[in-house]
C-alpha cells in the first residue's frame, strides 16, 4: 500500500516532556474551564452558585500550545493580554459518561498550566454573546509544564501561586476550586468521549491581570511542580 502524500507537511504532533520518562505526552484536545474559583468569579463579574449552575468550558487549538520556558510574542490584536495561572489535568485512559466514583481512573498525571488570554477581546465578545475564540484561541497561549504522572489520584489541595517579574500576583489552593476533579471529569465525560492525551485546564484563581513585553511570568503548584514564560515583543 503506498504511502500517503500530502500537498505540504502535516504538522508534527502536538506533545509534552514527562518527568521521569524518555517518551512524551501526544496531546490531544485541550479543555478549559471557565470560572472555577469564586473570587475569580466575582472578579470577572459573573459570580458562580454551583446550586444552580454547572461547569462550562471552551476549546483551544492543540496548535496553541507551547513549553514552559519559551517565549512568547505579544500578541496582535490586543492591549491587555493577561496571565492564567491553572492546574492541568492529563488524561490517561478514555472514558465516556463515568461516575465521579470512577473519575480517577482516567487520571494519568498533572501539569502547571497557562491560558494566556486577550482579555479586551474576550469581555467584547462575551457581553454581545459572541463566541471567545478571538480572545481565547491564540498563538502560543497554551502554557504547560511537564507532566508529572500521579495515575489514578485526585489532587484536593495544594497551594498554587503566580508572579511577575517577581512581584505575586496570584495565590490560592487547589482545595478552592469549585468543581473538583471528579466532578469535571465525570461531568465532561457526558458530553465528550475523553481520551489519553486529552488535557483539561481546571481554572484559575483571582489575581489575573495584564502583562507586557520583556515580563518574565513564574508559577508554581504545590506537589506538581513551575512553569515559566516570558513575553517578547509585540508582532
Amino acid at each position: 500500500m503506498s504511502a500517503i502524500a500530502y500537498l505540504f507537511n502535516p504538522p508534527a504532533v502536538p506533545s509534552l516532556p514527562v518527568r521521569g520518562r524518555s517518551e512524551r505526552l501526544p496531546v490531544q484536545r485541550l479543555f478549559f474551564v471557565g470560572r472555577n474559583y469564586h473570587a475569580h468569579a466575582v472578579e470577572m463579574g459573573r459570580p458562580v452558585d454551583k446550586s444552580v449552575e454547572v461547569p462550562f468550558y471552551f476549546t483551544k487549538s492543540p496548535s496553541t500550545l507551547v513549553e514552559s520556558g519559551a517565549t512568547v510574542a505579544y500578541p496582535p490584536g490586543t492591549r491587555n493580554f493577561h496571565h492564567e495561572m491553572e492546574l492541568v489535568l492529563a488524561i490517561g485512559a478514555p472514558g465516556f459518561r463515568v461516575t465521579q466514583a470512577d473519575a480517577a481512573a482516567l487520571v494519568y498525571g498533572y501539569a502547571c498550566g497557562l491560558d494566556m488570554t486577550r482579555r479586551d477581546l474576550q469581555l467584547v465578545a462575551r457581553d454581545k454573546g459572541r463566541p471567545w475564540d478571538l480572545g481565547k484561541d491564540v498563538e502560543g497561549s497554551s502554557v504547560v509544564s511537564e507532566i508529572v504522572p500521579m495515575p489514578g489520584r485526585v489532587l484536593a489541595s495544594g497551594a498554587l501561586s503566580l508572579s511577575v517579574n517577581g512581584q505575586v500576583r496570584q495565590q490560592s489552593d487547589l482545595g478552592k476550586l469549585i468543581w473538583h476533579i471528579p466532578e469535571l471529569i465525570a461531568d465532561l465525560s457526558q458530553y465528550y468521549h475523553l481520551q489519553p492525551g486529552d488535557l483539561i485546564f481546571t481554572g484559575t484563581p483571582e489575581g489575573v491581570g495584564p502583562v507586557q513585553p520583556g515580563d518574565r511570568i513564574d508559577g508554581e503548584i504545590e506537589g506538581v511542580g513551575s512553569i515559566v514564560l516570558h513575553v517578547g515583543a509585540a508582532e
